[in-house]
């Protein structure tokens, strides 16, 4: 989804304005950010920099609603409004729909990887709150992530380069980043080419006692883009965007609490590592016809994921070789996407978007336990093993094997239509038509535990449905707007891969939620204050659960009951001299079962109604104290931000509760010379320590210690 600020050819605005116009893309088409009947948040590239924010954890956060179950880089969760069913890494398809200028990010299955994109040369980040069925499809369940990068400007030359280096409290090495962009027109206002390339390396601060390695958790970030656009004609446009982006994680980022409340301890036999890249390709056509906008999309996604853990920490090491279980996982999926859409050209009281799309899905992954020694002792004790060799049921040491395959096609019609009567008064009505069919295939190989093998293929599954969308807003002048909103979303259904050993039921349906928004906006005093207010109710029904097996704690997903969620946001921004800037979102979010939610493994056989969603924090707030000296000497800026994140159980049964911490970060940044900017800053300036997810009850991640650093910014244009 492009976006941008208001009109380039435009004076920018004085300092009297709060801030310029942001045009966003939420419905598909340019809008204005403040007139959509929605809960839309924009973080602009400005900000970005401002937070030398490198990541989600730097700032997604600061969005009314939003919490960020900072796990493993890779596969870290946005949860919006409550939505989750774990602190961890869904089982099946997230809860949260990611998108990088249009293109999904995020297949319809389990997401091998869920991009947290390089803020670098980010024009914003969109955060749309509440379900966004209607036109973004499955995954949606409680809103979206888009991500908006730059694309080739074929007006001038552009240059940019970003230089990060910093120093974390426990971390035995120092962290860094480099990246740098390049803007070349190849034919004047008709064609461009523009380049983004960057690694970061994030210093671990974690010790892994068992490995003997400190700071065991060192994570590097690789990454290239690149953009093309082409405007042949007068109202046409072609444009291309690639994208590479890798995370190699040297050691898995949870600690284990036992007794130490505050520790940054971990205890393996072998570093747990992981592995995540994807890669991007996508292609879009603009065509100007007068009447409307004709939009053309195709895009093809490719993922890749490999990881380790030592299973030592739940069963100990075997007895009969002294060796530890290891186990992993490798997979790779591909997701080709096709969208077609006309989008009236606006100016009238009519508006409408009508559009369909394709989604085919092909993903396969291999799941493993592996025993060193194992199969020397099978050979030498046969009579244990139903007199059946090693090269048989553990060939190279692999106690157990799994295969798994899934191809998922949709197809899908949507639309909106919108209509303003009396000048102020606008209705918006819209749905989306949709199949899913499926195929999914489950293999569970030949194993040294005995347990039978199957070779599970259900056949086609196939899923319809329809998914509506209705609002009313009333705008009686430029300083209010009152809207009413519904909304649904959804999530398909699939097979349990990592459970079958365990007595798990092998599949799960559909889920989805239905949202009812109310929300107030005011923008006065000559735009030095805004206030955003929302209040809503969402029903969540059918959950898909990630619950777990006592094998291994193996995890798996199924159905059960029912969830209200109940919650009010406020985003309230105050510019009272040009120079000062305070800003602050407060979000209250009451989400629990609404009726029993069964688990034959658990004590009681299940949770019981009015039990708290994991990770559903009833209170997040986030506060900022911005002085922007814009017209002194060298442009100097300091910033003190503050987070607050109350506490939540960290999954289903389990006591362990993460949040109930502020994190304060304090940026500063002066111009030195033209178009050279050097910054410093501190992050997590009291030294905070606080659990942000708990995949167990025993062992989750925690907080990054204080980091200090600075920046160099260059820009040309």
């Amino acid at each position: 989804m492009h976006a941008q600020s208001a009109d380039p050819s435009q004076p920018a605005a004085s300092p009297a304005s709060a801030r310029p116009e942001i045009i966003v893309t939420a419905t598909k088409r340019d809008e204005s950010l403040r007139e959509i009947a929605g809960s839309v948040s924009a973080v602009t590239a400005e900000e970005f920099d401002d937070l030398n924010a490198q990541d989600l954890s730097d700032y997604i956060t600061r969005v009314p609603g939003v919490v960020f179950n900072n796990y493993q880089p890779g596969v870290s969760e946005v949860v919006i409004r409550g939505v989750a069913s774990t602190t961890y890494h869904e089982a099946n398809q997230a809860t949260t729909g990611y998108y990088l200028n249009e293109v999904p990010l995020i297949e319809p299955g389990f997401p091998l990887v869920i991009p947290d994109v390089d803020t670098f040369d980010l024009e914003r980040v969109e955060v749309l709150r509440g379900p966004q069925g209607t036109l973004f499809g499955s995954s949606s369940l409680g809103g979206a992530v888009n991500y908006v990068a730059r694309q080739a400007d074929p007006t001038g030359l552009e240059a940019g380069f970003e230089g990060i280096l910093s120093s974390t409290r426990r971390a035995g090495e120092a962290s860094y980043g480099v990246k740098g962009m390049v803007n070349v027109p190849i034919v004047r206002d008709r064609l461009a080419v523009r380049l983004v390339a960057l690694e970061r390396y994030d210093a671990g601060y974690l010790d892994n006692v068992g490995t003997g390695i400190d700071g065991s958790n060192d994570l590097r970030v690789r990454g290239l883009r690149g953009s093309l656009v082409w405007t042949p004609a007068e109202g046409t446009t072609l444009s291309a965007l690639s994208m590479y982006q890798e995370y190699d994680l040297s050691d898995q980022t949870y600690v284990v609490f036992n007794d130490d409340p505050e520790t940054f301890e971990r205890n393996t036999n072998v570093p747990e590592y992981q592995k995540t890249e994807f890669q991007l390709h996508s292609l879009r056509l603009e065509q100007e016809l007068g009447f409307a906008t004709l939009s053309a999309l195709g895009s093809y996604v490719r993922k890749e994921s490999d990881l380790a853990f030592d299973d030592s920490i739940f069963v100990g090491i075997d007895p009969r070789t002294g060796t530890p279980q290891l186990s992993g996982s490798a997979g790779t999926s591909e997701t080709t996407y096709a969208e077609l859409r006309l989008a009236s050209a606006g100016g009238g009281p009519l508006e409408w978007l009508v559009g369909a799309n394709y989604t085919r899905l092909d993903a396969e992954g291999t799941g493993y336990a592996h025993i060193e020694g194992i199969g020397d002792y099978i050979d030498a004790n046969p009579g244990e093993f139903d007199g059946r060799p090693a090269s048989e049921i553990a060939p190279g040491d692999f106690v157990q094997r799994t295969v798994d395959s899934n191809e998922v096609k949709e197809i899908a019609l949507f639309g909106e239509a919108s209509y303003t009567f009396a000048d102020v008064f606008k209705l918006t009505a819209g749905g989306r038509l949709f199949e899913y069919r499926s195929s999914p295939r489950l293999q569970f190989l030949p194993n040294a535990e005995l347990i039978p093998p199957f070779d599970y293929q259900p056949g086609e599954k196939k899923e319809s449905g329809f998914i509506p969308k209705f609002s009313l807003t009333y705008t009686p002048n430029d300083t209010i707007m009152v809207y009413a909103l519904y909304s649904e979303g959804f999530r398909i259904g699939g097979t349990n891969v990592y459970a079958v050993a365990s007595g798990a039921p092998l599949n799960f349906d559909s889920d989805s939620t239905a949202n009812y928004e109310l929300g107030l906006r005011i923008t006065g005093a000559q735009e030095r204050v805004t206030i955003d207010l929302t209040a809503y109710h969402m029903d969540w029904n059918n959950i898909q659960v990630r619950l777990f097996t006592p094998v291994d704690f193996d995890a798996y997903t199924t159905n059960g009951g029912g969830a209200d969620i109940d919650g009010i946001e406020a985003a309230i921004s105050v510019r009272p001299v040009d120079f000062l800037n305070l800003s602050t979102s407060i979000s209250y979010n009451d989400a629990r079962l609404s009726q029993l939610l069964p688990d034959s493994f658990a004590p009681g056989g299940g949770y019981a109604e009015g039990t708290r969603l994991p990770g559903a924090s009833e209170w997040t707030i986030a506060n900022q104290v911005a002085f922007d000296f814009a017209d002194a000497p060298m442009r100097p800026r300091i910033a003190f931000a503050h987070r607050y994140l109350s506490e939540a159980p960290v999954a289903f049964g389990d006591t362990l509760e993460k949040g109930d911490y502020h994190i304060i970060d304090v940026n500063a940044s002066a111009e030195v010379a033209p178009g050279l900017e050097l910054g410093v800053f501190v992050k997590n300036l009291t030294d905070t320590y606080g659990i942000l997810n708990a995949p167990f009850g025993f062992a989750g991640s925690v907080t990054r210690p204080r980091t200090i650093g600075a920046s160099l910014r260059f820009s040309f244009d």
